[in-house]
């Protein structure tokens, strides 16, 4: 277990907090992105409210969820494609393998979303093949690429694209809490993965309250990427 994983889990943990939750968020609450983030934004939240609903619901977090995951894959590939041309450039090269290591850790945690997410889906009887299987598959083909191209080019648009979309899947996650926070405290939850992982989480309050943090935690991570990357240029 490294330090920054444990230091992910201790924030996430203080994040329960409304209080600090708030505080937390503040800062980086009122961020305008650019207009190609802004563009891609619209056109990918647009696209999953309109197949899968505007409300929070476990299908849509799935979906939500196996495409989530593809910024941080994304990044890692183009940092070590772009490594490939600066290894003598030690400034350079720490910067991105920086990025690589932020990027491994947050899509692990996305798969720790999807994978348990999915097995809850699956015992709801709630997973089509083509609204929750091939459609966030394609979703996520486009998505992969777009974002390593806007990374080599852009990286600054690449950052804001994932800002919006973990902005997104926070909103979704507080309301789904806010809804249904009384029956998710009664009801159980079990994995097998949670515990691979290292996180707990009893009911299913607690592992969305937690997921609603990690995607907080993202969506902030995102916009401070952008900051030290403009102070290394």
């Amino acid at each position: 277990m490294n330090e920054d994983f444990e230091e992910h889990e201790r924030l996430n943990a203080a994040l329960n907090d409304d209080a600090m939750r708030e505080e937390y968020a503040a800062p980086y609450n009122g961020y305008q992105v650019g207009p190609i983030a802004r563009f891609l934004g619209y056109l990918l939240i647009g696209s999953g409210d309109l197949i899968y609903g505007k409300a929070p619901s476990y299908a849509k977090f799935k979906a939500i969820e196996v495409i989530a995951r593809i910024p941080y894959q994304s990044w890692e590939v183009a940092s070590y494609t772009l490594l490939t041309a600066l290894y003598s450039d030690e400034e350079k090269a720490i910067e991105l393998a920086k990025t690589g290591a932020f990027a491994r850790m947050a899509q692990d945690n996305e798969t720790l979303h999807v994978v348990v997410i999915s097995q809850i889906v699956c015992r709801r009887g709630e997973q089509g093949f083509f609204r929750h299987v091939l459609v966030p598959l394609v979703f996520s083909l486009f998505y992969f690429w777009t974002l390593f191209v806007l990374y080599m080019l852009n990286r600054k648009a690449s950052l804001e694209l994932n800002y919006l979309f973990e902005a997104h899947a926070y909103e979704q996650y507080s309301e789904f809490l806010e809804r249904e926070g009384e029956r998710l405290k009664h009801t159980l939850v079990t994995s097998e993965f949670l515990q691979f992982y290292g996180r707990t989480a009893h009911t299913e309050y607690e592992l969305f309250r937690s997921i609603r943090n990690d995607e907080l935690i993202h969506r902030n991570r995102s916009i401070r990427e952008i900051k030290d990357y403009i102070s290394t240029k």
